[in-house]
């Protein structure tokens, strides 16, 4: 008889496994910033894309971008200024959001930054979501330090209350990237499991 027991679990495994992987979470997310903060790129190669011929986004594009526990569907904007001002209008249906900026821009630019950052944050359609703030180039000279980031953009005061990630990042540090949009996911399912507030 122990010899029965002992090929049941093998056997129950074998049966077990033979069928498809269970689904990956989907989630639906929205990924802004100025034009040259680096969305595409980033993107691209969290997709295993090749980073040459990029252009600008110029009016919004879908990736899905595969992770080991989650797929996430990111509709990323073009961040020109004659497109920003229409943002919202693809904010519906969101569970989340990431925010590129580029730490080595000019003052107007990262204050431009600073105020699209603030204006979603307070979104109807955005503002209970988590948010992944990347702050990108941080392989060029002229690059803020996160902590001169988080001050500049007054995001203790601002987001306290909201779930949100800041972290630097750069192309050639793709890893570190993963890690920040792990941390995201963590966020994303967290909010899966909650209850709905009324």
């Amino acid at each position: 008889s122990s010899d029965i027991r002992s090929t049941e679990p093998a056997c129950f495994r074998a049966l077990c496994c033979k069928g498809p992987p269970p689904p990956r979470p989907e989630y639906d997310l929205v990924c802004i910033g100025l034009t040259g903060s680096g969305k595409t790129s980033l993107l691209s190669q969290l997709c295993s894309e090749s980073a040459e011929n990029i252009v600008s986004t110029t009016g919004f594009s879908i990736k899905a971008v595969p992770f080991q526990n989650a797929i996430l569907n990111v509709k990323e904007l073009g961040g020109a200024d004659n497109i920003r001002k229409y943002w919202s209008r693809y904010y519906q249906g969101s569970q989340g959001v990431i925010f590129v900026l580029d730490s080595a821009s000019s003052e107007d630019d990262l204050e431009t930054a600073r105020n699209e950052l603030h204006s979603a944050l307070q979104h109807p359609q955005l503002c209970t979501l988590p948010f992944l703030i990347l702050a990108n180039h941080q392989d060029k000279p002229a690059a803020r330090s996160v902590q001169e980031i988080k001050k500049y953009f007054e995001l203790e005061p601002l987001a306290r209350g909201k779930r949100w990630i800041l972290k630097p990042c750069s192309l050639d540090d793709m890893e570190a990237v993963k890690d920040s949009f792990s941390l995201l996911i963590n966020l994303l399912e967290e909010r899966d499991f909650e209850p709905s507030r009324m």
